[in-house]
């Protein structure tokens, strides 16, 4: 009798299994959460290095000399163009706005551009014409950013002051004469870098210097006295295309999500 009660049990319990199991809940699936990306930060101070070349155009004009006196308008004496490499330092500090960065920047560079042209009008009697020589030995930018940032790509444009030191030499046979000056004016440039890593970069830039026109006086030693020799007007501009490679300090990518 009791292993009839025991069967009755189990299969009424079998009967029923189906129909509690219609009763639970279906079970839910829910999608894994998106995966983190990294976004590059361009935020911070950085210091880099640059090297590349550069091109000055330098126009000359004689204003003024000790055996002719004052010329008005000055007389042309001609142009070339001072060449050569460039390399040095930069510093600054960028901070970033969604997509959009900014920044300001200290540049200097020690350079070695050199050029001449023969003066279309100084000469010797016995028809010996001079040679009027440029050397650009250093260049310095002071400038402010703005660029735009597609994740760890950065564009971006500057601009701002530049200065120059430059020296000037004009010689024919034994005479020389000599003038040198530090020259301010401004600057504007673009540039693409490329954050390798959270906190290192490399980039190319190119920049234009617009140093306008300024007056120097030649000096030269005329039997042991010195005397000025002329005076020139020298209009003078700077081209220059470097690569950089920047530190920033504390670099880290921050993280958002798709």
């Amino acid at each position: 009798m009791k292993k009839m009660l025991l069967m009755t049990v189990g299969f009424a319990a079998l009967g029923m299994a189906p129909v509690v199991a219609a009763d639970l809940a279906p079970r839910t699936f829910t999608k894994a959460p998106p995966a983190a990306v990294a976004i590059y930060d361009w935020t911070g101070f950085y210091l880099g290095f640059n090297a590349g070349g550069a091109l000055s155009h330098d126009c000359w004009d004689l204003t003024s000399d000790a055996r002719q006196g004052v010329f008005n308008p000055p007389v042309k004496e001609g142009c070339h163009s001072a060449t050569g490499a460039v390399a040095g330092g930069q510093i600054g500090y960028r901070w970033q706005s969604a997509n959009w960065v900014f920044g300001v920047e200290a540049q200097g560079d020690w350079a070695d551009l050199s050029g001449s042209n023969t003066s279309l009008v100084l000469h010797l009697a016995n028809g010996d014409q001079e040679l009027n020589t440029t050397k650009i030995d250093s260049i310095g930018l002071f400038t402010g950013q703005v660029g735009y940032a597609w994740n760890n790509t950065l564009w971006y444009l500057k601009g701002g002051a530049a200065v120059t030191h430059a020296k000037y030499n004009g010689s024919v046979d034994a005479f020389s004469d000599h003038a040198s000056e530090t020259r301010w004016g401004g600057a504007v440039g673009t540039g693409f870098e490329y954050g390798f890593t959270p906190n290192w970069s490399v980039g190319i830039e190119y920049d234009h210097l617009f140093l306008g026109t300024h007056g120097n006086a030649f000096n030269s030693v005329v039997n042991g006295t010195p005397l000025v020799s002329r005076t020139d007007s020298i209009k003078q501009d700077v081209d220059m295309a470097t690569v950089r490679l920047n530190y920033r300090f504390g670099g880290a990518p921050l993280f958002g999500k798709f």
